[in-house]
């Protein structure tokens, strides 16, 4: 009679444990966590952040450097895919051991893929992609400068993402120049030409440094290559503080808008951590 109670007992057992298996409550009653995606599949929905962190340094604290700051925010937003600009990678600003864009992958825990602008104070500064979903490519592309301009550099990130399908959506982080409309002008050019060479869904995100009707957005929507993922007009994203204009976007490109329906677009109110807000938008695949 024992030994059955004993069989009895180990057959109840293993049956709770499985009981506990995929997504069923565990013993404090909550679901387990889902598993990762490793694919965009139809029905998913992602939202994708763009954001000019401004090196991490907080306008209201010249000099300083808060990287957990720009975490928090990404944190608390939550999403997918982000694109960054104005990275700072073992500068003497930012500080020699500093890596900014790996340390916001590991806080936020996110695969990170940066891309030098110009070589700075003994390190790199450019842009940078963090991903929830495994980036199965990483290109850099230098962008042009007008001959004869006394401009920074600059740069495309570009990630690509897998589909369920086995084809890619690809995700870029760039960052135009500030001063010289010839430049800027030349670098949506290139962008345009990248476009043209992927022949797939393409999501950019950056701070394009002109506003919606410049001469420079309307060259590169020319012949609806690309189209802004705003619902309405824009929102303000500089300064921070009281925004009064918006040059920080998210464009999608004809096989984007052709996939993804926009569900949302809007800045964060985040006010402490850079001198731009922030944009995030929601887009729902097929």
């Amino acid at each position: 009679m024992r030994l059955l109670e004993l069989i009895g007992c180990a057959m109840l057992c293993l049956a709770v444990a499985c009981g506990k298996a995929g997504n069923s409550p565990d013993e404090t009653g909550m679901p387990s966590p889902p598993e990762p995606r490793t694919v965009l599949k139809p029905g998913d929905t992602i939202k994708v952040m763009t954001y000019n962190i401004h090196h991490a340094n907080p306008p209201s604290r010249p000099g300083e450097i808060d990287v957990e700051a720009i975490a928090a925010v990404i944190n608390r937003e939550n999403p997918d895919i982000v694109a960054l600009q104005e990275v700072d990678v073992r500068t003497r600003r930012s500080g020699p051991s500093l890596d900014q864009a790996r340390t916001l992958a590991t806080r936020t825990g996110m695969q990170v893929f940066f891309s030098k602008s110009i070589d700075y104070q003994g390190g790199e500064y450019g842009n940078a992609i963090l991903s929830k979903l495994p980036i199965v490519q990483r290109i850099r592309h230098e962008l042009p400068s007008a001959p004869g301009a006394s401009v920074e550099g600059r740069s495309l990130a570009l990630i690509a993402v897998g589909t369920d399908d086995g084809g890619f959506v690809y995700i870029g982080s760039t960052h135009l120049d500030v001063s010289d409309t010839e430049t800027r002008n030349m670098q949506v050019d290139k962008l345009r030409e990248v476009n043209q060479h992927l022949s797939a869904p393409f999501v950019i995100g950056g701070d394009f440094n002109a506003q919606i009707g410049s001469e420079t957005i309307n060259r590169f929507v020319a012949g609806e290559m690309f189209r802004t993922a705003c619902l309405g007009s824009c929102p303000n994203t500089i300064p921070a503080t009281s925004p009064n204009r918006a040059i920080d976007f998210i464009f999608l490109n004809q096989e984007a808008s052709s996939v993804f329906t926009v569900l949302s677009y809007a800045t964060v109110n985040e006010t402490y951590a850079s001198d731009h807000r922030p944009v995030v938008t929601e887009l729902k695949y097929r």
